[in-house]
């Protein structure tokens, strides 16, 4: 009997310890297939918006964007759906359902990294004495994870903030918190007082235009 206790007893350890790990590794498992499956992103979705083209004409109607591509595509009477890239679009503004808000996009001349200049859609996130625009894409990311051997990948949406000068010139942020308040200058203590006082992190798009709208407003 002794030796039957013994044994049921490690049985029920083991199953314990069993339990411990496969019950995280479920939710996990399920967490990802529910992130992999219901996740819609915004480029990837049709918009009630309206493009203005460098032509002067105004088209109205369901609008998908791609800013990796700088290509944006309309929806015709018949259906049928007509791509302009931002050569042809000065403009264009659509209702993103996915954050309940209208968004602006404009086509600017940039000059890349290869040292083409062209246009290129940036998203208007503030505007003012000092304002700010924002480029999206859809990158993969690897995690570690304890519950799976190697990391996994998710994909995400990634943004790349800009400010634009008063002479028209657009140049990258790569900076953090510290960076854009020395840009700042005099109003930096007045921002960085706003930032702690509603907890804003630079890093976040939303949180970011906050930063710069109060910023211009004082």
């Amino acid at each position: 009997k002794m030796r039957l206790s013994v044994l049921s007893g490690i049985n029920c350890c083991r199953m314990f310890h069993v339990s411990y790990w496969i019950i995280p590794l479920l939710f996990f498992l399920l967490f990802m297939v529910r992130q992999g499956s219901a996740q819609n992103w915004p480029s990837e979705l049709w918009h009630d918006g309206k493009i203005v083209l460098t032509n002067g004409d105004t088209l109205r109607g369901l609008i998908k964007y791609d800013l990796q591509q700088d290509l944006v595509q309309y929806t015709l009477e018949d259906k049928r759906t007509e791509a302009f890239s931002a050569r042809k679009i000065m403009f264009f503004e659509i209702f993103d359902e996915t954050v309940r808000q209208y968004r602006q996009f404009f086509a600017l001349p940039y000059t890349t990294t290869t040292g083409y200049r062209a246009p290129v859609f940036f998203e208007l996130l503030a505007d003012g004495k000092l304002t700010l625009l924002s480029r999206e894409s859809l990158e993969y990311r690897t995690y570690n994870s304890p519950y799976y051997l190697g990391g996994y990948s998710r994909q995400m949406l990634v943004y790349k903030f800009y400010f634009l000068d008063e002479k028209g010139k657009i140049i990258e942020f790569n900076g953090n918190k510290t960076d854009l308040l020395n840009l700042m200058g005099r109003k930096s203590d007045d921002v960085e007082k706003y930032i702690k006082e509603h907890k804003l992190k630079v890093d976040d798009k939303y949180d970011f235009a906050r930063i710069v709208a109060y910023y211009n407003s004082i």
